[in-house]
């Protein structure tokens, strides 16, 4: 081996170090957030079972004080049983309107932190340059050979490149 060899071989082993660790720590971070929406799902899971029994219960008061109102004011005229039972809804009904606002809230700042990952794993994404070849100049006489009918140890020998490298190069070039 070469020293040449050595070089190019160090170098590759050092871009497919550098891709690893680039990859783990992709799926550490897709483990991360998948971890932090299920909380997030079983919270608002919680919150809508709350919400569930608390309609549940609101039902059953509005019947009770319906047939309360039909049984003992049955003096009152239709005008008046409407205004009492309005009023009764309305105070069974803010606690629920309240708590479904704080649900909604909760909701649109998950949506931003999910927005604003989402962009940031972009921008780090876009910045990953993976160049097209690891030696564009070789690209052409790799071809050239090839196609002559040079076997790909012949040429990885001529042009001092592993043959990982030409077989990526003719991979790349769609000729292989």
């Amino acid at each position: 081996m070469n020293i040449i060899e050595i070089v190019t071989l160090y170098k590759m082993e050092i871009i497919i170090a550098v891709l690893g660790f680039i990859i783990l720590y992709l799926l550490y971070y897709v483990y991360d957030k998948d971890t932090q929406y299920t909380k997030n799902i079983r919270s608002i899971a919680s919150v809508v079972e709350d919400l569930n029994r608390e309609i549940f219960y609101l039902k059953n008061k509005l019947k009770d004080t319906t047939k309360k109102l039909e049984n003992t004011n049955r003096g009152l005229s239709d005008e008046e049983i409407y205004a009492e039972i309005e009023r009764s809804v309305y105070d069974m009904i803010q606690p629920l309107a309240i708590t479904l606002k704080e649900v909604q809230d909760s909701i649109t700042a998950i949506d931003l932190q999910i927005e604003s990952r989402i962009s940031s794993l972009e921008s780090g994404v876009k910045q990953i340059n993976i160049p097209s070849s690891i030696h564009a100049n070789d690209d052409s006489k790799v071809i050239s050979l090839y196609k002559q009918g040079v076997s790909v140890e012949t040429i990885a020998k001529e042009l001092h490149l592993s043959k990982p490298e030409i077989e990526f190069i003719l991979k790349i070039n769609k000729i292989k």
